[in-house]
């Protein structure tokens, strides 16, 4: 990372998936900063909190959790509160991809796709509020994405859900701003997380869509970091209700 930003040092963090993938990388670039950072995600995440601890000389709280128990996964944010103190910045970042052929979803599948993808969301931004309030203000980023806005193929239910983080986002932001709370959202383009390279990024799909893209280089989770930070930390505090896609221009906003 080329910036600082001194005002996130010391803050408590919170983020859901935070031991892979774009949450992974969120997760190191925090600790860099000085972040108090605690993460859940569903697999254990020991050894990659050793490996933090190891990098960085603090290790990250952790606790596993499906995002979908809400009950649990508010049990995990009192607990990150109580050992780094109010959390002040929350990162949503837990999603499911998953492709699926939109006539072959059954009620239960789609339920579960807004479960994970959308409904998480908002109760764990329903839970932080509070706390954020009594402590003057604080920062929430939803991680959406630019499949949304592409009319991608393939996932209508995550394509589905991510729309409704945007329309989430932007609604909180207006209710809460007089309180001093941010919400913003992130749009990721496509990311070559392991996850992604494993399932889906065969040679044609990868090729296509870096010719969309105006920055001719693939995306990787390392690539979120500085973004993400800036919309948590005061260098964005006249920003909120945004969403800000960082796709190296595939799509176009404003």
């Amino acid at each position: 990372m080329s910036t600082t930003f001194d005002d996130i040092r010391g803050a408590s963090v919170f983020l859901t998936g935070g031991g892979s993938g774009i949450g992974a990388a969120l997760t190191d670039g925090f600790l860099a900063q000085g972040a108090r950072v605690f993460f859940v995600q569903r697999s254990d995440a020991s050894d990659f909190c050793a490996a933090m601890e190891a990098k960085h000389g603090i290790r990250p709280g952790f606790a596993a959790c499906d995002v979908t128990d809400t009950a649990r996964l508010k049990t995990c944010m009192d607990r990150a509160a109580a050992e780094n103190g109010p959390i002040t910045v929350l990162v949503n970042n837990a999603a499911n991809d998953l492709r699926h052929k939109a006539l072959e979803v059954d009620e239960a599948f789609w339920d579960r796709t807004q479960a994970i993808n959308l409904k998480s969301y908002f109760f764990a931004c329903q839970h932080v509020l509070p706390g954020m309030i009594a402590a003057g203000g604080g920062a929430i980023v939803n991680m959406s994405s630019t499949s949304y806005m592409m009319g991608a193929a393939g996932f209508v239910g995550y394509a589905t859900a991510n729309g409704a983080i945007t329309a989430m986002t932007r609604s909180l932001a207006r209710e809460f701003g007089p309180q001093g709370v941010r919400v913003n959202a992130l749009a990721p383009g496509w990311v070559f997380t392991e996850k992604q390279l494993e399932m889906w990024a065969d040679e044609a799909s990868v090729a296509a869509h870096l010719k969309r893209q105006c920055l001719p280089h693939p995306l990787e989770p390392q690539d979120m970091i500085e973004p993400v930070l800036f919309l948590a930390s005061s260098a964005s505090r006249a920003m909120t209700g945004q969403c800000m896609a960082v796709d190296a221009g595939v799509v176009v906003s404003g």
